[in-house]
């Protein structure tokens, strides 16, 4: 039999060539060069790229063997997955390979912006000696605040630590003991933007951070904050950040990432109290070796037909049919899960009812596991780094399987405790011919919802107008309610909605929505295809 195509479209390290072995037909390729790329996709079985080729959805389609794209870094803006996913090829990244050459260039750029090393480089190679016009400030006895306490953000405290600095840090999601344990004090954001000296985030960008750090976090700090951002570009307002810049309301920014890249025409790059890289973040030796190495791995299992533990958008591998749904149903589900919680985690338990029980479905918890923290931590989320996020955060992980499932074929459900000691949970199952899915349960209250995009979840006093009070704001607001629920246990006692919104609804509108029906709480809920 023929040997299954690798084709290799970038420059790899020979590491990555010799981790595939002598299985397979390599073949190479300018994948920059779309002409000569097409072509040499028609026999390709899987092809591995770096950021130059474009694994669109043209490219997709000129490859009809294809079985894996595999991404040898983290970012994957040049693969349509959702072209991918239709076509039934698994994409695959490097999620870990560069973690410790971003926490480490975090600190590189807030030493050379605390001691102005780029311009005092530059100054001296044009032959001036100005001391005295580079005088910075040390690290020693400052405190450093972190924003994301993941697994970049838990290397920086780590390295941090030894400067002698006092180190606090603002994560919604991480356990006080795990924090603890990295010597690091929680704090609210106002309390981290006002004590803080230093500020690193580590965070991923969603639309809850995007623009998180503005003009009205800035009126909070120290004429003395140097901020710097190796995670999202986005995060910190551009506009508000050259603000406070130019007026010396703070005293410095290190930028490794920015909302357009580059950056062209941005006024950012003309001030003097700035330092910019060109998104350096994986740029080392080792983060690129790193990557190309588990790729080639990710590869061989793939066409080896084995689970892939870094696929990003089907699990592959060894995974009976009748389970397969339950993968992205499952994903979807623990998003609504942490949008739910909206805070740190005590423990979390995977419930799988019903006829699938009947194979191995110990990937749905790796999903479930997946869904819940892709949109909490800034680095890309899989199947093998999962557990590992839930373990370093110290949330227990467990799992129930049940053969009985009530009025469900199959049900599956997530349950969880918070570090407040309050208790989550929510179920979903997979409907009719089509398998449409549909959440059918929202801490102990019976829905029926279509899986959407966009949710409100909503609990107040059963009271009558409550519809039309929140119905006439969302309307006046231009937000176009496409299906909603109401749940209750009793009349006059506690009532829950559940909304499906068109768009996202701004936070402005949801505390005004809040404040005027009284509500116990109001989670805003985005469910994506991760």
């Amino acid at each position: 039999m023929a040997k299954p195509v690798v084709l290799i479209a970038e420059e790899l390290s020979p590491a990555t060539i010799d981790q595939l072995g002598p299985d397979f037909d390599i073949r190479h390729v300018d994948g920059a060069n779309r002409d000569a790329l097409l072509p040499a996709l028609a026999n390709a079985h899987a092809v591995l790229i770096r950021s130059a080729t474009k694994m669109d959805a043209e490219a997709i389609a000129a490859a009809p063997d294809l079985k894996v794209i595999a991404r040898a870094g983290v970012g994957l803006d040049n693969v349509d997955i959702k072209a991918a996913t239709e076509a039934g090829v698994m994409v695959v990244n490097a999620p870990t390979s560069n973690i410790t050459s971003a926490a480490e260039l975090a600190i590189a750029l807030l030493l050379s912006v605390a001691r102005h090393i780029p311009r005092a480089h530059e100054s001296l190679s044009r032959g001036a000696w100005k001391r005295s016009a580079y005088t910075g400030v040390e690290l020693y006895d400052k405190t450093v605040g972190i924003i994301g306490l993941g697994r970049i953000g838990a290397l920086v405290a780590e390295r941090l630590a030894g400067f002698g600095v006092r180190l606090i840090g603002y994560d919604p999601y991480i356990q006080p003991t795990r924090a603890a344990q990295l010597g690091v004090e929680l704090v609210d954001m106002p309390t981290l933007m006002a004590q803080s000296d230093f500020i690193t985030i580590h965070i991923p960008k969603t639309p809850e951070t995007t623009g998180m750090i503005s003009d009205a976090e800035f009126a909070m700090a120290k004429p003395e904050l140097r901020v710097v951002n190796a995670s999202r570009g986005g995060i910190i307002d551009e506009e508000a950040l050259f603000r406070a810049l130019e007026s010396t309301t703070i005293a410095g920014a290190a930028l490794d990432v920015f909302v357009s890249e580059p950056p062209e025409g941005s006024p950012l790059l003309g001030l003097p109290n700035i330092v910019v890289t060109p998104h350096l973040g994986a740029s080392t030796d080792e983060a690129q070796e790193k990557a190309g190495v588990s790729v080639a791995r990710s590869v061989k299992l793939a066409l080896e037909g084995e689970l892939v533990p870094d696929a990003v958008n089907v699990a592959g591998g060894v995974i009976d049919q009748s389970v397969r749904p339950g993968i992205g149903l499952m994903e979807k589900l623990g998003q609504v899960f942490i949008g739910l919680a909206g805070a740190s985690l005590a423990s979390v338990d995977v419930v799988v009812q019903g006829e699938i029980t009947q194979h191995d479905v110990s990937v749905l918890k790796l999903a479930a596991l997946k869904g819940i923290f892709q949109p909490i931590v800034s680095e890309q989320v899989s199947y093998v780094n999962a557990p590992l996020l839930a373990e370093a955060r110290g949330v227990a992980v467990g799992m129930v399987v049940d053969e009985a499932s009530g009025e469900y074929r199959n049900l599956l459900t997530i349950r969880g405790v918070l570090s407040d000691g309050h208790t989550v949970s929510v179920s979903a199952t997979l409907m009719g011919p089509k398998q449409s899915q549909k959440l059918v349960e929202i801490n102990g209250y019976d829905i029926e919802v279509p899986l959407a995009t966009h949710h409100l979840v909503m609990v107040y006093r059963d009271r009558p107008g409550i519809v039309a009070v929140y119905g006439k704001e969302f309307g006046e607001a231009g937000i176009n309610i496409a299906g909603m629920q109401i749940a209750r246990k009793s009349a006059g006692g506690e009532a829950l909605s559940v909304l499906t919104v068109d768009t996202r609804v701004p936070d402005e509108i949801l505390e005004r929505v809040a404040t005027a029906i009284d509500a116990t709480r109001l989670s805003a809920i985005e469910v994506v295809d991760l």
